[in-house]
């Protein structure tokens, strides 16, 4: 992606990030996850979606189905976010486990996806009900790593899950040799169904702790908090406050803790941790070269007890991403050309970064407001087809009239990257006028306008 000048240094700017975990239990999508989303918060205004399930239902007809079609919980997602704005950026799925990246439409041409893998943990390294999914990208010109993870159960389990934990993070190599090593990344956004469990203190004690809001004794036996306080690496991850009641086992439609013949001690199981990239001290840079501005900072950190289609409740932290963008200009700079009728071909200009290698397999979609995901075009053309002209500052190609709808809906264009396999490009959005009733040039004979 094109670099800043250092003559017009961008300015800081915020980015909300919501980040979201829960163990579904193989059960289908509520009607309502708004308290999950956060959609009702005032002021909140996100920028990023990041939701991570584990336990989906894995079965054979499911798993044909989700490969034919969207599984049923991508589609609620989409359904939910589209009209907000939001387009699916990335996804990966790895038998129950699914990692999902939402963001809104105008950061798209500053997000790089340059990985999304699976990483099997279950059967000796084989089977994929354990282990982690993983999405890499770059994010205004940082590394960023997202990892939603499933680590195995049971209280005497701590040694394989924090073997687990470790695994996930060294299978995360990169075959391009200007992909840095996972913890040379600038963030690491890692969560999900974790298991680790409440040690020493009886299923009295903890319950009766839970029921007087008294946390402080439990996390001192939380796994994953002693596992912290001997491992460095570990340490390096951090946690918000456990505020909230731990989120497993609950009996199914309830609120209620297992009632069953086992009774399984409540534990939190399901957590949100992140690393930032250790910088060097301040003193070690040059003077020309000062350290960058990246920082992340928790806004909330809470569970949803409202939900009670699973023995787990979900888990969401929202944040607050500050940085100086690294690139701050679109490699791609794109518009239709005016006016758009339905009358006529849909002309489009673009201009190309000086840094950027185009390809004849590089597109531009024609969508409409409110797409889903990147395949949700209305119509595309292959930048090497429909050319008008091409030259060094301006290139022009156009959509054929009849692939455009008749609608009043608002459009944009993207200009997709084969090579980045990334939009680099977004239009503002515009109107196509409805088709006149007056009297002109059959559409046989109709030509671009230039």
């Amino acid at each position: 992606m094109a670099a800043t000048n250092p003559q017009t240094e961008p300015r800081s700017r915020t980015l909300s990030i919501h980040v979201a975990t829960w163990n579904v239990a193989s059960a289908a999508p509520p009607p309502d996850l708004s308290d999950l989303l956060q959609l009702h918060t005032p002021n909140l205004n996100l920028d990023v979606y990041v939701i991570g399930l584990q336990e989906m239902n894995c079965g054979i007809m499911s798993l044909l189905s989700d490969t034919a079609f969207e599984d049923p919980w991508s589609s609620f997602f989409m359904d939910v976010l589209s009209p907000l704005s939001f387009v699916k950026v990335s996804s990966v799925r790895m038998q129950g486990l699914l990692l999902l990246v939402f963001a809104k439409y105008q950061h798209l041409p500053f997000i790089q996806i340059l990985s999304a893998k699976s990483t099997p943990t279950g059967l000796f390294g084989y089977w994929g009900n354990k282990g982690g999914v993983n999405i890499f990208l770059k994010l205004y010109g940082y590394y960023v790593s997202i990892i939603n993870c499933h680590l195995p159960p049971h209280m005497a389990n701590n040694d394989q899950r924090l073997e687990h934990f470790d695994r996930i993070l060294e299978m995360q190599n990169f075959e391009a040799q200007d992909i840095p090593n996972i913890l040379d990344h600038d963030l690491i956004l890692w969560f999900g169904d974790m298991n680790f469990r409440i040690e020493d203190f009886g299923l009295h004690f903890v319950r009766e702790s839970i029921k007087h809001q008294c946390y402080s004794d439990l996390w001192e036996k939380d796994q994953l908090s002693i596992a912290k306080r001997h491992d460095p690496l570990l340490r390096e991850f951090q946690e918000g406050p456990l505020l909230f009641p731990p989120t497993y086992k609950f009996d199914k439609n309830s609120n209620n803790y297992d009632t069953s013949e086992k009774k399984r001690k409540p534990a939190w199981t399901d957590r949100i941790l992140w690393r930032l990239k250790r910088q060097p001290q301040a003193d070690c840079h040059p003077p020309t070269l000062p350290a960058p501005h990246f920082s992340l900072v928790l806004r909330s950190y809470v569970s949803h007890m409202m939900y009670s289609i699973s023995d787990h409740k979900p888990v969401t932290g929202t944040f607050d991403l500050e940085l100086k963008p690294l690139v701050s200009a679109p490699l791609i700079t794109l518009l239709p050309e005016g006016p758009c009728t339905t009358e006529s071909d849909l002309l489009i200009s673009y201009s190309l970064a000086s840094d950027f290698l185009s390809s004849p397999w590089d597109w531009i979609g024609l969508y409409k407001v409110g797409l889903r995901h990147i395949n949700d075009y209305v119509s595309y053309v292959w930048v090497g087809d429909n050319q008008v002209s091409f030259g060094d500052q301006l290139n022009q190609v156009y959509i054929s009239l009849s692939d455009i709808p008749e609608t009043e809906d608002g459009f944009l264009l993207f200009y997709y990257s084969n090579s980045l396999r990334s939009v680099v490009g977004i239009s503002r959005p515009f109107k196509i006028q409805p088709r006149s009733f007056l009297e002109q040039d059959s559409l046989d004979e109709a030509q671009p306008q230039i």
